[in-house]
């Protein structure tokens, strides 16, 4: 399918710097994907591990990264403590960043994730404090946007994982494995697909 536009899903682990060059002593893009002339639609942050979407397509790019899009994201956060209904009623319906507030997200509390990897290094863990896990759903993408959020409502992130981008979601993909996938679910579509 020549001129096509080529998108492959990514799951990103723990460490790995969300650029292909230039990483010194840590791993990059390049030590797992060797595709030429894909880019990443968007970023992680090398402490956050999960779906990364990267593509030969300037358009794609922008349908998938660009906040004015609105393309939901699904992360699976580990935070320290045990939040209550007004933690997450905060962080449901936004939270100051900046001086502005953060989008309404879709928040909610939820079991471990079935299957989840090991994080390598694991996280830290105090027998004193519990931790828990919650789904949060956003449209829009600040810097380091979750884990200011879960700080705000006095929940630090320990680990952060994007589960979803859109319509596709990292079922499947193993830590540091790829994925061709097809994007028209987003190309064609006048607004983003949601799972």
């Amino acid at each position: 399918m020549a001129g096509a536009p080529l998108l492959i899903l990514f799951n990103k682990p723990y460490g790995v710097l969300c650029q292909f060059s230039g990483g010194g002593e840590r791993p990059t893009l390049a030590d797992y994907i060797e595709l030429p002339e894909v880019y990443p639609a968007g970023r992680l942050d090398a402490d956050s591990e999960g779906l990364l979407a990267l593509t030969s397509d300037g358009r794609l790019q922008a349908r998938i990264a660009h906040p004015s899009n609105k393309l939901a994201k699904r992360y699976w956060v580990q935070v320290e403590g045990e939040p209550a209904a007004p933690a997450l009623q905060q962080l449901g319906a936004g939270v100051m960043l900046d001086g502005q507030l953060t989008l309404p997200a879709r928040v909610r509390r939820m079991d471990e994730p079935a299957g989840l990897w090991p994080r390598v290094p694991p996280i830290r863990v105090r027998r004193a404090i519990p931790t828990a896990w919650l789904e949060v759903e956003l449209r829009e993408g600040r810097n380091r946007q979750v884990r200011r959020m879960t700080a705000a409502v006095g929940h630090p992130t320990l680990r952060l994982i994007r589960a979803a981008i859109g319509p596709w979601c990292i079922d499947g993909l193993a830590p540091g494995a790829w994925r061709y996938e097809n994007p028209d679910a987003v190309l064609s579509a006048g607004r983003p697909g949601r799972r």
